[in-house]
């Protein structure tokens, strides 16, 4: 028989409930409207006077050529992050569920790195491939390629996405793991009698009993993306050199912390809002349709 909690009266569940809604309130919902509001008004130099302009903000954003390419940049660095960190992070929980002496170690060792934050992520690949003091760029120059990702577009949106990859796979390589060893050992077992090698029995059967959990990570990937690498950027090329390595949250950064302006920052803050909406609402609906034809 199910025990359920009763209470006879409301002002107990209220107190119990009030800091969480105060923290949501305080952090989320606080913050949320002021950004929606920003996007509607522009100030002056001096932050004293208010205009509001309607979608004045977003009509400059989309009409201006530098965040159109702001927007490529984001596209093509979150698509080869996602993809980066999720590949290399399967490949890592497919070794690491083998029966392996000191699983546990590697499994801990892998682990690592998703405990480090991204600015100082950053900081350990510029250290790695600068151009005078880093081991791999210097040793790049030394074998006769320029190597200089300060001073050249394709290196620098190179290094960030490896870097940022690499700060990421440590999370999908938790998930995978946890996915590899739920699939019961009895499923592989009666498909190897059947014949199946192991690269089909990962295509037909491992692949398709993980796709919600690769779904799921696809969206907290391409989040990350959009929003926690920041730090990378900032450690390693501040956006440069020129705009090739600025996404759309280091332009947000640049626009309402650099150059104060608080509109087009609070407009940049609400387009990227809708994105995460809209992501967060298509894996729910695809879990959902999932779980219910299960």
């Amino acid at each position: 028989m199910e025990r359920r909690t009763t209470f006879d009266g409301l002002w107990l569940p209220a107190v119990l409930l009030l800091p969480q809604l105060l923290i949501t309130a305080i952090f989320f919902y606080w913050p949320t409207f002021k950004a929606i509001w920003y996007s509607f008004i522009r100030q002056d130099a001096f932050g004293i006077q208010t205009t509001f302009v309607g979608f004045e903000n977003y009509t400059d954003l989309f009409s201006d050529p530098n965040y159109r390419e702001t927007i490529w940049t984001t596209v093509v660095f979150s698509f080869w992050v996602t993809v980066l960190a999720l590949a290399v992070g399967l490949l890592l929980a497919a070794l690491a569920d083998r029966q392996i002496r000191g699983s546990k170690a590697y499994t801990t060792l892998l682990v690592w790195p998703y405990a480090i934050a991204p600015a100082i992520a950053g900081v350990v690949w510029l250290l790695m491939f600068h151009p005078q003091i880093g081991l791999i760029g210097r040793a790049l120059n030394n074998a006769g390629f320029a190597w200089d990702f300060k001073l050249r577009d394709g290196q620098a949106l190179f290094v960030v996405i490896i870097a940022a990859a690499w700060n990421q796979v440590a999370y999908n390589f938790l998930f995978f793991l946890a996915g590899l060893q739920a699939i019961p050992n009895a499923v592989l077992e009666a498909a190897s009698i059947d014949g199946a090698g192991p690269i089909r029995r990962f295509w037909t059967i491992v692949l398709p009993l993980l796709k919600p959990m690769f779904f799921f990570l696809l969206v907290v990937n391409i989040v990350y993306a959009l929003f926690d690498t920041f730090g990378v950027i900032d450690a390693l090329t501040k956006g440069g050199p020129g705009n090739s390595t600025q996404t759309m949250i280091y332009r947000a950064y640049l626009d309402g912390r650099v150059n104060l302006n608080l509109g087009l920052a609070g407009a940049q803050s609400v387009i990227l809002m809708i994105i995460v909406i809209t992501l967060t609402a298509l894996q729910f609906r695809v879990l959902e349709k999932r779980v219910a034809s299960e």
